[in-house]
């Protein structure tokens, strides 16, 4: 798989991104609503101090994967770390070293920053994914998280 290239998201690239999105949501079991979902997201990815970051593998123009995360300040620790939100491969490319591609794309990012710590979480069901991030050196902490929507 070397021909797969890992890179910040383009504007031009946002409607590939959208349906991996979904997919991803379906594989966690959970609801996706794509509706204003390309300009939602340009708003918050292509801002001068964005608060969301994306990084995309590609196999020549085809968007394959796709990992997002956010700076965010840790009270408890007085410190702030990366908080990554997704990572998603399309199934037929899982197993080739490009989830660690991305992974470690955005530990160089946080180098960079001087941010010491990525957190991220994953359904205890995904036991493919736990084992991917048991494989980086990641531990796991058990908890419960909780979604209050607010209308």
């Amino acid at each position: 798989m070397n021909d797969i290239s890992i890179d910040f998201i383009k504007e031009k690239d946002l409607d590939q991104l959208i349906p991996l999105c979904a997919l991803h949501s379906k594989y966690e079991r959970v609801p996706f609503e794509s509706k204003d979902k390309k300009e939602k997201l340009s708003h918050f990815l292509f801002q001068e101090k964005p608060p969301l970051f994306c990084l995309v593998a590609m196999k020549k123009q085809k968007m394959i994967g796709y990992a997002s995360y956010m700076i965010q300040f840790s009270t408890w620790d007085a410190y702030h770390y990366i908080y990554m939100d997704c990572l998603y491969l399309l199934d037929s490319y899982r197993g080739f070293g490009i989830g660690q591609k991305l992974f470690d794309s955005i530990k160089e990012d946080a180098k960079k920053m001087n941010i010491k710590e990525i957190q991220w979480q994953t359904p205890n069901f995904n036991t493919r994914a736990i084992k991917f991030y048991n494989r980086t050196g990641g531990q796991s902490k058990s908890k419960e998280r909780y979604f209050l929507e607010i209308i």
